[in-house]
């Protein structure tokens, strides 16, 4: 008896948690897909305005649950002298979401040896990356074949892991509910890297969670867990 009840709370109250980093260089649009993504996925959330969302210098947290799975977002600032950070926080995550800006053209390159510099890593070996073209809403932004060329010499790159470039507008919504699920499937079925258990009735709504920005918040330091490649299908190439 003690057992099924046990089980039984686990379903009820346990959610898989998984922490996804939203990368990318400042201005592509980063927090305000965080918020776009916490309006859709939690009812009760009150997003705050677009226009109010300024160049995050730090870091926003937020939380949405899917199913049984709950994300946990670190948004981080991507100006060029906070990328250094970043890798602080590989170890620790399940999968990245890098958002670009398809409308700044002058920025294309910079983007791409940021992201060329993230996706080589050795402790973020395996993890699945969802690549945003953001900003599709704007009738002068590059399409998403003009960035799949742009950033062609990362595709030997990226090794094997799942792997996705998909067209959004964070301003509008476009593209953001696709993405999410599309992460959700790929970091539940990433053996290599165990969601952490949280009790929900502890942990707390998951629009609890908010702006950081300013603070140095750096996750538990421990070992990343080795990647062994596996056989499965990944969705190659992305770029």
């Amino acid at each position: 008896m003690y057992t099924l009840l046990s089980g039984l709370y686990k379903y009820m109250f346990r959610k898989d948690e998984y922490c996804v980093l939203i990368l990318g260089l400042d201005n592509a649009g980063k927090t305000t897909f965080l918020e776009q993504s916490k309006t859709r996925f939690n009812k009760n959330y009150k997003a705050m305005s677009f226009s109010k969302i300024t160049t995050t210098v730090g870091l926003n947290i937020g939380t949405v649950d899917v199913g049984q799975a709950r994300l946990m977002f670190w948004d981080l600032g991507g100006q060029e002298e906070l990328q250094s950070l970043w890798d602080k926080y590989y170890a620790e995550c399940h999968g990245v979401i890098y958002v670009i800006d398809s409308t700044d053209e002058e920025r294309l390159a910079e983007s791409k040896r940021a992201f060329e510099k993230m996706v080589t890593s050795e402790a973020l070996g395996g993890v699945p990356i969802l690549v945003l073209a953001n900003k599709q809403d704007v009738e002068t932004c590059l399409s998403i074949p003009d960035i799949k060329t742009a950033f062609s010499d990362c595709t030997a790159k990226i090794g094997r892991r799942d792997c996705l470039t998909q067209a959004c507008s964070a301003l509008t919504g476009q593209g953001v509910r696709e993405g999410i699920e599309w992460m959700v499937k790929c970091v539940v079925r990433n053996v290599h890297r165990p969601p952490r258990q949280r009790d929900i009735t502890a942990w707390g709504r998951p629009e609890d969670s908010g702006s950081r920005s300013g603070a140095q918040v750096f996750p538990r330091q421990v070992s990343p867990p080795v990647f062994e490649p596996t056989r499965r299908s990944c969705l190659q190439p992305v770029l």
